[in-house]
């Protein structure tokens, strides 16, 4: 087994699920023993290590090795240290069968964590040092849910010329990713008895109306307006509820809506168009503010020197791009240039059989480790 394979399954083996998704006080929550463990080993491996604080009991971890000389340059390494829940204890006990390792955050986004400190931790071992470019493992806590590690980075002054955040990429250097916007909205009504609804005014009727507008013309429009790396844009209504009982006119009703956005999109972009699509057809409703920040889609220049030269030493000649959002858009917006990479497909990521390919984990490794090693 190679060092980034027992690393792995090290991680595997110490639950760090996002507090979000399990009961108060659940052992298995939060990110602490990963982060007390990565550090252990960065220390051994001569790298300084820090915690920024995040929320009470969660800090994002940071080790980093210095240059040999004056520091001109910084790189950050940014792999999540938070996984989804597992679905059985058997998930957090790693095993290796047919070429592969399974456990819960295998390849989302442990495999990442492992191919990067690997790669960081043979560099302060065996040299040479870069002479100018300080490299940074910054372990962002809660990825999976509020992304508030990553913002914690962000809006903590922390700088770089280049961020690569872990994730299953298949290999692939990803410069551009979709935003994620959730919406709630609301239809308001006027209850009467079931046996006189002409008196009221149904709002789940006027409700049905903006789902068959979002998921029918609106839903159309949007698969005209294409990225040429991510496609197009998408609208999902995925939760509704209105009424109290089958003899009541319902009053109220709302739904929310999973809003993926393309660069150039904002929020408040989203937010007007849809609005003036709703007033066209004579629909009243309201939209709420967000209860949860909306990450923003993700594009990355190709032809920033770093990226570059990343892209020259992984041999890939085009730009590529993903579906789902990550940390790289919330650094990239504190201006610190960012690409996603890491071994695994996200088609493992959050199954009961979670999975990553050895040779995938072992040519991250030894991608990361060239680039490193070409650093300035």
């Amino acid at each position: 087994m190679t060092h980034t394979e027992k690393l792995l399954c090290d991680l595997i083996a110490l639950p760090s699920v996002n507090p979000a998704f399990l009961p108060a006080r659940d052992p298995r929550a939060g990110e602490g023993r990963v982060a007390a463990f990565l550090a252990a080993t960065a220390a051994r491996a001569g790298l300084e290590t820090h915690f920024q604080n995040v929320q009470p009991g969660r800090s994002n971890l940071l080790a980093s090795l210095h240059p040999t000389g004056q520091p001109r340059h910084r790189l950050l390494l940014a792999p999540h240290l938070d996984t989804v829940p597992a679905t059985a204890d058997e998930q957090y006990v790693p095993r290796l069968a047919g070429g592969r390792i399974y456990g819960r955050g295998a390849c989302d986004t442990k495999g990442s964590v492992a191919a990067m400190l690997t790669a960081l931790c043979q560099l302060a071992k065996q040299g040479p040092r870069p002479a100018e470019t300080e490299i940074v493992f910054a372990g962002p806590v809660d990825e999976e849910h509020g992304q508030s590690g990553a913002r914690a980075l962000a809006s903590g002054g922390c700088k770089a010329d280049l961020a690569i955040v872990g994730e299953p990429t298949r290999l692939r250097i990803v410069t551009a990713h979709k935003g994620s916007l959730w919406l709630e909205l609301a239809t308001r009504g006027k209850s009467a008895h079931g046996a006189r609804p002409e008196l009221g005014r149904n709002a789940v009727h006027e409700m049905a109306q903006v789902v068959c507008l979002l998921e029918g013309d609106y839903a159309r429009r949007l698969r005209r307006r294409r990225h040429p790396v991510l496609g197009h844009a998408t609208v999902n209504v995925g939760v509704i509820a209105g009424g109290t009982q089958p003899n009541i006119v319902p009053a109220a009703c709302r739904i929310s809506v999973d809003r993926r956005t393309l660069p150039g999109e904002t929020e408040q972009s989203v937010r007007a168009e849809m609005m003036a699509l709703f007033r066209s057809r004579k629909l009243r409703l309201t939209i709420a503010d967000q209860k949860q920040a909306a990450c923003r889609p993700l594009e990355t220049d190709c032809r920033l020197p770093l990226v570059r030269q990343f892209f020259r030493l992984a041999g890939q000649k085009k730009a590529a791009g993903v579906d789902y959002f990550c940390d790289a858009a919330v650094l990239a917006r504190a201006g610190i240039a960012s690409v996603v990479f890491g071994p695994g497909d996200i088609a493992q990521a959050h199954t009961a059989e979670e999975w990553i390919a050895r040779n995938s984990l072992e040519a991250a490794t030894a991608l990361l480790a060239k680039f490193l090693r070409s650093l300035p």
